[in-house]
């Protein structure tokens, strides 16, 4: 599926009241922000794909014997946000990272960015909704770098918020397809390389709306309960494979699409922090590093289960 739709979908909801309009003016997120403020129907506004710019990047050059070193590390969505600050880390830490993302201006950016720092990085335009896109970008991973060691399968996108019986079929078809089917089919072709090769480590971008009610939700709910399920499920079958397979869940987490939505930060700010222990938004750092956990050798017992970085939402 393409974006060739996109024009087309929006003639179509400039027909409608207002209240009915709840089209494809998609936050490109990199998934993790089942924010609970949005769930009471806060709506950023809509960021111009490539027009963004990277976050500002760690101090520091990469270290070649950092603990990643000879890893081979697959990232979706990594153009923007959490991904990109994974990709960064990673690459600090001494792995070569293969990532993809439809913003191919910022990825091309992003890749040379670490680089420049003596990191080893390679970007590919690559829409998790289309299978032969997500097939090729796995593919040359391995071929590019030899096997593939772990895999961040981040990318996916949120919705306009909307009570279920006001979400068009096409929005919900479209978060799932994005979200939901995107990671099916990154395991789907990252899965088969792993277990030739003996084992690896694989982490999807799951959401505390997996775990948690919110209303005005239905759509992107369901995408990422989906997420967890399959998560555990894909543990259960490649157990014996050596491959782990984990998820996290974040709540709010401060990223360059919310700190450009005006109307999050001004208005519901602090609404989304009351709803954390911690009482503060997460950056996307710390989202990296949990990540790392999972991919790393501490995490050798974790298989099947969900890393909750609500900052204690969920332990209320």
């Amino acid at each position: 599926m393409s974006n060739t739709n996109d024009n087309d979908q929006q003639a179509t909801n400039s027909s409608r009241k207002p209240s009915q309009r709840l089209s494809r003016r998609r936050i490109l997120l990199t998934s993790g922000l089942g924010i609970a403020g949005l769930a009471t129907g806060i709506v950023a506004e809509t960021v111009q794909a490539n027009t963004q710019k990277p976050v500002t990047p760690e101090v520091g050059r990469a270290n070649p014997n950092g603990k990643f070193a000879g890893k081979v590390v697959l990232i979706t969505g990594a153009t923007s946000g959490i991904g990109e600050a994974t990709a960064r880390a990673f690459a600090k830490e001494g792995a070569s990272v293969h990532f993809c993302g439809r913003r191919e201006a910022l990825g091309e950016q992003i890749a040379r960015s670490i680089r420049e720092t003596g990191g080893k990085a390679t970007y590919q335009r690559a829409d998790v909704r289309v299978e032969n896109d997500v097939k090729a970008f796995v593919d040359n991973c391995v071929q590019r770098y030899g096997r593939l060691d772990i895999a961040f399968n981040n990318a996916g996108i949120f919705m306009t918020p909307a009570e279920l019986q006001d979400i068009p079929l096409d929005n919900f078809l479209d978060i799932i397809r994005t979200n939901t089917v995107g990671e099916f089919l990154s395991m789907k072709y990252e899965i088969p390389y792993m277990r030739r090769q003996g084992g690896g480590a694989i982490i999807n971008m799951a959401s505390v709306s997996g775990h948690a009610g919110f209303p005005r939700m239905t759509h992107y709910a369901a995408s990422k309960h989906g997420i967890v399920g399959m998560t555990k499920i894909a543990a259960i079958e490649n157990a014996d494979h050596n491959i782990r397979v984990n998820s996290i869940s974040p709540l709010a987490v401060d990223t360059p699409q919310l700190r450009e939505s005006v109307s999050f930060f001004r208005s519901n700010y602090e609404e989304a922090v009351k709803t954390m222990v911690t009482k503060r938004i997460m950056t996307t750092e710390e989202m990296a590093r949990a990540v790392m956990f999972l991919a790393s050798d501490e995490a050798t017992s974790m298989t099947g289960m969900d890393l909750d970085v609500t900052g204690g939402h969920l332990a209320r």
